[in-house]
C-alpha cells in the first residue's frame, strides 16, 4: 500500500499539470512506524494541497492506533491540512485533534443513527430504549438541529423501529452534534483554552474520571495532563 500510494501520486500529478485539483495523497504503513515514516517523507518531496492519514481505524486496539496517528502529524507540515481518515468516535475526534489533526471523515454520525443511536456530549442515546417512551425532551436541550427543534424523543422511539424517516431525523441530529463538536474545538483553539476544553471534555464522557489508558497517554504525547 505505501509503494502503491506514492505511484498513485505520481500518475495524479502528471495527469493534472494544467489545473491540478486539491490532492491529499495519503500517508500509509499499517502500524509499522518506519514504514510511515518511509511514506510521508516520500510525499513531502511532492507538492500538494493537503494529506491524508489513512490505513487507521480499521479494529487495530486504540493503544496501536494513537502512536501511528501522532507518528504521521508530526511529519507532516503545520501549514497544510492533515486529513486522518475513518475516525468519529467524539473521543477519538477531540484526542486526535490535539495530536494535530485537522480533517476527519466516518459514516459513524449516520450510521449509528440507523441504529436509533443519538449522539449528546457524555455518549448516546439508545431511543429505542423503552425509558425514552413518555420523554418529551429534544434529544439534547441545546442542540439547534431541526430535529431538536421539532421532535421528541418519545415520538422518535415511537417511530424508531417502524418508520425510515426516524434515520433522516437521527442522523440529522448526529452530523450537527458532530459538527458542533469540531466548532468547539475549533474556537478553544483559537481562544488558548483548548486544554481547558479538553480537560471538561474528557471528565463529561468519563464522570469519575476513569480514563482509557491510551487516552492518557495520547494526551499525555501533546502535554495535556488529564489526572494533574
Amino acid at each position: 500500500a505505501m509503494h502503491r500510494t506514492i505511484r498513485w501520486l505520481d500518475r495524479c500529478l502528471a495527469a493534472h499539470r494544467i489545473q491540478q485539483p486539491n490532492i491529499f495523497p495519503i500517508v500509509q504503513g499499517g502500524l509499522d512506524a518506519a514504514l510511515r515514516e518511509r511514506c510521508a517523507l516520500e510525499l513531502l518531496k511532492r507538492d500538494v494541497a493537503g494529506y491524508a492519514i489513512g490505513g487507521l481505524s480499521g479494529g487495530e486496539s486504540k493503544d496501536d492506533f494513537w502512536p501511528m496517528v501522532d507518528i504521521s502529524t508530526n511529519l507532516l507540515p503545520k501549514n497544510k491540512p492533515r486529513y486522518l481518515m475513518g475516525v468519529g468516535f467524539a473521543v477519538d475526534l477531540v484526542v486526535c485533534s490535539a495530536l494535530g489533526c485537522d480533517m476527519f471523515d466516518c459514516v459513524f454520525p449516520t450510521r449509528t443513527a440507523r441504529f436509533g443511536c443519538a449522539l449528546v456530549m457524555g455518549g448516546q442515546l439508545n431511543l429505542k430504549n423503552t425509558e425514552f417512551c413518555n420523554d418529551f425532551s429534544p434529544i439534547e436541550d441545546d442542540c439547534p438541529c431541526s430535529t431538536c427543534r421539532q421532535y421528541t424523543r418519545a415520538y422518535l422511539h415511537h417511530i424508531v423501529k417502524q418508520e425510515t424517516v426516524a434515520c433522516h431525523l437521527v442522523s440529522i441530529h448526529n452530523v450537527n452534534f458532530q459538527m458542533r463538536l469540531m466548532k468547539s474545538i475549533r474556537d478553544n483553539i483559537k481562544a488558548g483554552t483548548f486544554v481547558s476544553f479538553v480537560k471538561a471534555f474528557m471528565k463529561t464522557f468519563y464522570p469519575k474520571s476513569d480514563y482509557p489508558g491510551w487516552v492518557v497517554d495520547a494526551l499525555a504525547a501533546v502535554n495535556i495532563h488529564l489526572n494533574l
